[in-house]
């Protein structure tokens, strides 16, 4: 493929080495400004009026703005935490050190300033831990531990049914952000740890002591300072998190452009097997797709059949489109012809907009009477001709030059069925009597195109919809490897077209790398995320360098790993320390090295163990845990059993034996753990109350590499009821909420369901203004969420009302005074109305949650 001009290559800037310092006076490290920190959000020195504002980063939705006051919930909720959106700084000005004679631009930290936290020493120079300054970074929004403190005794730290982890969001998008250096990091020789916070650090001589290894080093004189206080103007020594940055490119012949935010092409390809009504969906969703990209997104579009289409937009009105078989990989010949050719194939769509809604308005449907299912689609030979494209040069028609395409670029695969013809494909039946191995191979080949989409910076997301099966074992790989996702939809219609929109402008980065690096005494026994286990060449190691090295699939603020340790011994010290370190290429093309310190304190006592448990996040790490075994239906029957063995086991080597009585009693510091397990146990991910499998292991493959936010909606559902005079109440996943003059909202994660009792329905006025109130808060609870949900009303005793009747733990089945314990605000129904709703439920053998708990043989946990 052709080169990009020598003359207009951008050469890679040398990182900035760490400034020497004399012994004396003491002058700060400069920090100098980058385009990276505009390219947050955050003002250049000058900027003011006339400066055009960077554009901001998609971030995780914030806390649910409630169309009218919330009511306090009967039952404490623990709702979710979010990240806050970013905002702009007031002023730049603000920010610089007036202490450093170089122009230095200062970052709001992460958290609040921190010292040195490291362990007293003997010797007299040593900066002693200042109480006021110090912290263990427990509000780190990067990192959330499933409890504060660690256990000294290994035996019981270690016992799986518990166990100890925590859930790492690399990516994540938050403001303030981290401070930014433009210099090379200082790191242990011995493990390749980074200095932090927590190093002791002698002020007279400058040493450091790494605390994963405890090796010393010196630091030729930059930390030899006057005075303790003045080691905070390294950002490193005074925060728990830090971003590293280079700029340059990793690839040759990239050319800068004006926004490199978005100069990532996007391709569409487009499925040419659909129906009449699913293809009316489709076209509707793509306009309004397209409408809603910035001016300078470049996209190209494909159409899939038994050929390749690629579509041409230098013909203006006129619909053109180079054909390419399908039913082979494309040739070198053939990808070069339509690269060096005449045709545009790639255009920023300030260019290409009316073009681009030519074409989607010249689809057909399909015109054989061939069922759906056995239709041939060649998708796989589309995404090879789509990379191809994105791999050789593009012409810009706003400048007519060949240029690279700089950033991470994504491919859209809108399909309505399963790859049935060429490279990749399965035959139409799963009945043909080579089946298996025909799939096997066909797994393995999207698997290799999904790695080789991933070295070159692509990610492909694949959206299905409808009702032919798609086959997801052989399109799983191509998603996961390339680091997208694979979603079902009902139809190509609402929720497909918002997911469409938060797909392509959700922040990316690639070739990421992820380290995790412990204390002698702490073990990584699994990782569970959006990567697999880099090779030992992949990344720089040390002499005694013990981390754990993730290659990462894409670096999204929508992801998060789930990291299980454990102690190899009983544990002396009093802190354990944790750096959590990832290397990637941001959307900006900047190299970032992102550092993560926490300390937790090492505690004797059981109680003081149990009491710094963080529930929710135990729960999605134990959930991740268990959902990662359960790859087939037959498993999913095996893992539900684990779950109860997992709960006695929890509650009898942590909590107590009741009185006069064969029961435990599960730890009242783990009340709402159980619950979380048990709705795990009966819900989508393991249970059985979504119809088909396909559906089942796209909910797991989501659950697995999601954000802590998702994961815990995912797990246990969040359950809101709409009152008289527009109010919100939140109120615990109970049948007990199924009161017919009322309106629920259930948030579910990826589905949102808005049930309406009978007797509301029946005031047509009330009625629809419950039914409007909900719908703003499922979209406000759901903003920005990706995957976006999908959100269902019904009315009570319709079909589809099972959809959220099985969601709910049935606790219509427990004792009164068990229920009003659990659910108060059955205390506010009168006689009249509580009897009409006992009367409404239909038996079933479901357990309620306490009657799960005592067949277990534990007593249920008092209500938080």
């Amino acid at each position: 493929m052709e080169e990009t001009p020598p003359g207009q290559r951008q050469q890679p800037q040398p990182a900035h080495a760490s400034p020497p310092f004399p012994a004396a006076p003491f002058t700060p490290p400069p920090r100098v400004f980058s385009p990276v920190l505009a390219a947050r959000g955050i003002p250049s020195p000058g900027s003011g009026p006339g400066h055009s504002p960077a554009q901001h980063l998609s971030t995780p939705p914030g806390p649910p703005v409630f169309s009218s006051p919330l009511r306090p919930a009967a039952v404490p909720f623990r709702a979710s935490p979010a990240s806050p959106h970013p905002v702009p700084f007031a002023a730049a000005g603000s920010g610089y050190s007036s202490s450093s004679s170089a122009t230095t631009a200062s970052l709001p930290t992460s958290s609040a300033p921190h010292f040195l936290n490291g362990a007293a020493t003997p010797h007299g120079d040593l900066a002693p831990p200042l109480s006021s300054l110090q912290g263990d970074g427990l509000d780190n929004p990067y990192v959330q531990f499933s409890a504060n403190k660690v256990l000294k005794q290994k035996k019981l730290f270690n016992a799986p049914s518990l166990g100890f982890g925590a859930l790492v969001s690399p990516g994540k998008e938050v403001s303030p952000g981290p401070e930014v250096l433009e210099r090379d990091p200082r790191r242990c020789l011995n493990c390749g740890a980074y200095v932090n916070l927590y190093c002791d650090i002698s002020i007279g001589s400058g040493q450091w002591q790494c605390v994963i290894c405890k090796k010393s080093y010196g630091s030729e004189g930059e930390f030899v300072v006057s005075s303790k206080q003045d080691l905070l103007q390294w950002p490193e020594l005074a925060s728990t998190t830090v971003d590293y940055v280079q700029m340059g490119n990793r690839r040759p012949g990239f050319v800068p452009v004006s926004d490199s935010r978005v100069s990532g092409p996007i391709f569409i390809l487009i499925d040419e097997c659909l129906d009449e009504a699913h293809l009316q969906h489709l076209q509707g969703s793509l306009h309004a797709f397209v409408d809603s990209l910035p001016p300078t997104a470049k996209i190209g579009i494909i159409t899939y059949g038994r050929t390749v289409s690629v579509y041409d937009f230098s013909e203006g009105s006129a619909v053109s489109a180079d054909v390419l078989p399908g039913n082979k990989s494309p040739t070198h010949d053939s990808l070069k012809a339509l690269i060096y050719g005449t045709g545009v194939y790639l255009s920023p769509i300030h260019a290409s907009l009316p073009v681009a809604h030519i074409i989607f308005s010249s689809l057909r449907p399909y015109q054989l009477s061939v069922p759906e299912v056995s239709r041939d689609r060649c998708l796989g030979a589309a995404v090879e001709v789509a990379l191809g494209i994105i791999q050789g040069p593009s012409v810009e028609l706003s400048r007519g030059i060949i240029k690279r395409s700089g950033g991470n670029c994504r491919i859209l695969v809108c399909a309505g069925g399963p790859n049935t013809f060429g490279p990749g494909s399965v035959p139409h039946s799963v009945k043909h009597p080579n089946y298996a191995y025909l799939e096997k191979t066909a797994m393995k080949w999207m698997e290799n195109l999904g790695h080789e989409a991933q070295r070159h910076s692509t990610v492909v997301d694949i959206f299905c919809a409808g009702q032919c099966p798609v086959r997801v074992p052989v399109l799983q790989p191509l998603a996961k490897c390339s680091g997208g996702v694979l979603l079902l939809h009902d139809d190509f219609g609402e929720a497909f077209g918002v997911n469409l929109q938060r797909a392509s402008t959700r922040a990316a980065g690639s070739h990421g790398l992820f380290e995790i690096r412990c204390s002698d005494n702490m073990l990584v026994t699994q990782v569970i995320g959006p990567g697999e286990e880099a090779s030992p060449d992949s990344h720089e190691t040390f002499k005694h360098d013990s981390s754990f090295c993730i290659q990462m699939h894409s670096v999204e603020e929508t992801q998060s790993f789930s990291v299980s340790m454990e102690s190899k011994g009983d544990i002396k010290s009093d802190f354990v320390f944790f750096q959590f370190v990832v290397h990637y290429s941001n959307m900006y093309q900047a190299e970032i090295t992102r550092v993560v310190t926490m300390r937790l304190q090492t505690v004797d006592g059981l109680s003081a163990y149990l009491a710094s448990v963080q529930e929710d996040v135990a729960s999605v790490i134990i959930g991740k845990r268990t959902v990662l075994r359960a790859r087939t239906a037959s498993d999913a029957i095996d893992i539900r059993l684990t779950i109860d063995e997992r709960v006695k086991d929890i509650a009898f080597k942590f909590g107590t034996q009741a009185p006069k009585s064969k029961l435990y009693r599960f730890p009242k510091e783990l009340g709402s753990l159980p619950e979380c397990l048990f709705h795990l146990k009966r819900g989508p991910l393991l249970g059985s109350i979504i119809g088909h499998e396909d559906e089942r292991s796209v909910l797991r493959n989501l659950f697995l590499n999601a954000s802590f936010d998702l994961s815990l909606r995912m797990l246990a559902p969040r359950c809101i009821m709409h009152r008289e005079g527009g109010t919100f109440e939140e109120l615990p996943a109970y049948d007990l909420v199924m009161q017919s003059n009322a309106a629920v909202v259930l948030d579910h994660g990826t589905d949102i369901f808005i049930w309406l009792g009978a007797e509301l329905v029946a005031q047509e006025g009330q009625s629809a203004a419950a039914l409007a109130a909900c719908r703003t808060l499922a979209e406000e609870l759901s903003e920005q969420r990706f995957p976006a949900p999908r959100i269902l009303s019904f009315k009570q005793g319709s079909s589809q009302a099972r959809y959220f009747v099985s969601r709910l733990i049935p606790a219509h089945k427990d004792p009164t005074y068990e229920q009003e314990s659990r659910f108060p605000q059955l205390r506010t129904l009168t006689p009249d109305q509580r009897a009409r709703l006992k009367s409404s439920f239909i038996h079933f053998d479901d357990h309620s949650f306490c009657e799960w708990m005592r067949s277990l043989k534990l007593v249920p946990p008092e209500p938080s």
